[in-house]
């Protein structure tokens, strides 16, 4: 995961609020991880990880990048993976990337992200 896509996450999820409760309680943490991500990754890696930790900001980017790099791959799209599937993915769940339900999250994330380059220059 790029500093400049974790950077748009992190504002777009939360502004960054470690402690942030959102979706009726259900996802927490600057990234608004939801329990079925954290019980996704523990199974798929072995993980040991709680729902209740994703507000350590380190626990929570650890098991973003892992779900994402589970679900956000070229073999499962079938192409090259963009940041927009990241986003979508991270938006909608392992399959976002096909929901257009998930594009204007996309978008909030890659204006986020053109911030962070432009702040970089």
């Amino acid at each position: 995961m790029s500093p400049a896509f974790l950077a748009a996450l992190l504002a777009v999820e939360s502004g960054g609020n470690n402690h942030a409760i959102g979706d009726h309680g259900r996802a927490i943490g600057a990234l608004q991880i939801h329990a079925a991500v954290v019980a996704d990754v523990n199974r798929i890696h072995g993980t040991r990880y709680t729902h209740a930790g994703m507000v350590r900001r380190r626990d929570a980017v650890t098991v973003a990048t892992l779900y994402l790099g589970t679900y956000a791959t070229r073999e499962r799209l079938g192409r090259p993976v963009t940041d927009v599937d990241r986003a979508r993915i991270w938006n909608g769940g392992p399959n976002g990337w096909r929901r257009t339900t998930t594009e204007a999250y996309a978008k909030r994330v890659a204006k986020q992200i053109s911030r962070h380059d432009a702040g970089r220059k």
